[in-house]
């Protein structure tokens, strides 16, 4: 492989590789083309783009991220120029910049501070322990992403919204549409099948700020219908277009991290040796190295805002033009040996460990970044603790997606000590 083989806008010979081949063309790109220039071929459903810079460096992916001036997120945070409408409906604060993202934000945060995150600990508890419940019920084998991975972020997700829990099931359904196109419906585009499935969650969440705040709960929409900054509160639509993000980029890191984690515990039984030796004191710190090993956001794209603006220096400097789209490798950036010693090592102890998993430091790192921490440890903490013989079998079967690296079906066995 050389660099003029590597081409991130082909899905089959790129994203549905052996991930061994994408993390040696991330080694090329890091060394020999930090920033490397991508077409944007016709597709179906796209037409021809303008091509965009690819962003390989650990460096730059947090230089990217800490100035949106330079390179917004406004026009989109997919590779693909989208309609106005579909970017707000989905992406919510995804693309969105100053000031609106911070009025938006700022109003949203209200449901992520500590103490409310500390109330959702006792519900993550409740619903770990439901789950390995269920999944120990049958012959202890099964799909680890549809019996756990996929459950646990998305029914915590709905108690924190305070959706009915007959609901749950239809909100995992309208969820794996969006995420996975093997759960398209027969017969229907692709784009007419995410837009429906995002408009049924959208009317859920409708019916849920209709009824009004319930002043018995103290629920996530509850919040966001009552909050309130600068006398501005959100609008209906705000909190639907919140409701579907949540349920999309809010679950996949997480029904991800745990698939993917179960699986690196399983392939290197030294690490998960040393991690069940001292679960109380490694849990927080193997969870983030699970997120950093294997990245389930791929990449998020900002545009650049005025000409002039350059990043690297001597040979491989790069000065860039307005409008260029830049698309930042998250997993790239996490295997960058200029930021951590022995990356291609899954070290469960890595301390310190800044890993752009959850996005780069900046106004959009991931808000719900200590939920997913605390879901999968308190999911690892139940399964282990009761099933400490716990292990994958077989290979993942993966996603072929440029923007989540994810698992569709992972086998397990429960097998206790």
């Amino acid at each position: 492989m050389d660099v003029g083989d590597i081409d991130l806008s082909d899905n089959e010979r790129f994203w549905a590789a052996p991930f061994e081949d994408r993390l040696e063309a991330y080694r090329l790109l890091r060394d020999e083309a930090p920033y490397s220039f991508h077409p944007e071929p016709a597709t179906e459903r796209f037409s021809e783009g303008p091509g965009y810079w690819a962003i390989a460096r650990h460096a730059d992916v947090l230089a990217v991220s800490k100035a949106p001036e330079l390179f917004s997120s406004g026009q989109g945070a997919v590779i693909r120029d989208l309609p106005a409408e579909y970017n707000e409906f989905f992406g919510s604060m995804l693309n969105m910049d100053d000031p609106r993202h911070a009025r938006l934000r700022g109003l949203v945060s209200a449901g992520f501070t500590p103490q409310t995150m500390g109330k959702i600990e006792a519900d993550i508890r409740r619903v770990a322990v439901q789950i390995v419940d269920a999944a120990a019920k049958g012959d202890g084998t099964g799909n680890f992403v549809a019996d756990v991975a996929a459950r646990l972020p998305l029914q915590i997700i709905c108690a924190m919204m305070g959706i009915p829990a007959d609901q749950y099931d239809f909100v995992l359904e309208q969820t794996n549409i969006i995420l996975d196109p093997s759960s398209n419906p027969v017969g229907v585009p692709r784009g007419k099948a995410i837009f429906e499935a995002g408009g049924a969650l959208a009317g859920l969440m409708e019916e849920m700020v209709a009824a009004g705040p319930r002043d018995d709960s103290d629920d996530l929409t509850s919040a966001l219908i009552n909050a309130e900054i600068d006398g501005e509160r959100l609008t209906t639509q705000e909190i639907q277009s919140f409701f579907v993000l949540l349920c999309a980029a809010g679950n996949e890191t997480t029904r991800n991290a745990l698939a993917w984690g179960l699986w690196m515990l399983t392939t290197h039984p030294e690490a998960r040796a040393t991690l069940l030796a001292d679960f109380d004191r490694l849990a927080m710190k193997a969870s983030d190295e699970i997120v950093r090993y294997i990245t389930p956001v791929n990449q998020f794209r900002r545009t650049v805002t005025r000409d002039g603006v350059a990043l690297g220096e001597g040979e491989h400097r790069h000065v860039f033009a307005e409008g260029d789209k830049v698309v930042l490798l998250y997993g790239s950036a996490n295997r960058d040996p200029r930021a951590f010693d022995e990356p291609d090592r899954f070290d469960v102890t890595r301390d310190p460990n800044p890993h752009v998993g959850f996005g780069g430091p900046g106004p959009h790192f991931c808000l719900g970044a200590h939920l997913a921490r605390r879901e999968m440890v308190v999911m690892f903490g139940e399964l282990f603790n009761r099933f400490p013989n716990l292990v994958s079998v077989g290979d993942p079967d993966r996603i072929v997606s440029n923007q989540i690296h994810g698992i569709r079906r992972l086998g397990y066995e429960l097998s206790p000590a």
